[in-house]
């Protein structure tokens, strides 16, 4: 059986305990051999603002968050990247990285599932990578129009994770510690005391 890599992009500001399920999930449900965070430097469907940390934080804040879990790796390719981030980059990146033959399987989320078809180069991502989306509770995927875009892809490449329900978002957990409010059991221990430590997303 071919080794299984996953790969977890985003940008991880902050990352907090849905995103550590989530890796979890599919790393137990499709056998991988680890799962690699890799935070964005430059998202190009994001716009950047000063609500973004710096990259050595976020990247600090996820290397913390996952030091006890010995299936989870990092990765600063994208970081080091320049100008705008494509995921199709970082996925011919990995393919130099691991032997032939290794299956890498992509961890999205249930929106980013929405926009896969208008992804830059995604004819050339999906043959690259499997994907892994992470479902809400209840919520309908639309698989025909998946199977409209990609066809038999769409059954062999694009696989669905059910995942324990968790309603935190990075947005919300940003304003409460704007606010001052608490973040405790929303995120690691150890991020939640450097993000207090540095005063990063203070108002």
């Amino acid at each position: 059986m071919p080794q299984r890599i996953g790969i977890f992009g985003g940008t991880f500001n902050p990352i907090h305990l849905g995103h550590l399920v989530i890796a979890e999930a599919a790393w137990q449900e499709y056998d991988l051999a680890k799962v690699v965070f890799v935070p964005a430097s430059h998202p190009p469907h994001k716009q950047q603002d000063s609500d973004v940390a710096p990259n050595e934080l976020r990247y600090e804040m996820v290397r913390l968050a996952i030091a006890d879990n010995p299936h989870f790796d990092i990765s600063d390719v994208e970081l080091r990247r320049e100008g705008l981030s494509y995921t199709v980059d970082t996925l011919r990146y990995f393919h130099t990285q691991y032997p032939a033959g290794t299956e890498f399987y992509f961890i999205i989320g249930t929106d980013t599932l929405e926009q896969l078809p208008t992804w830059k180069y995604i004819d050339e991502l999906i043959e690259l990578c499997h994907f892994v989306s992470a479902l809400r509770p209840h919520y309908q995927v639309n698989r025909e129009h998946l199977t409209e875009r990609f066809g038999d892809l769409a059954q062999t490449r694009i696989h669905y994770l059910a995942t324990p329900q968790l309603e935190i978002s990075a947005t919300d957990l940003r304003r409460r510690l704007c606010r001052g409010q608490s973040v405790r059991y929303l995120m690691p221990d150890p991020v939640r005391r450097r993000l207090t430590e540095k005063g990063i997303y203070d108002c």
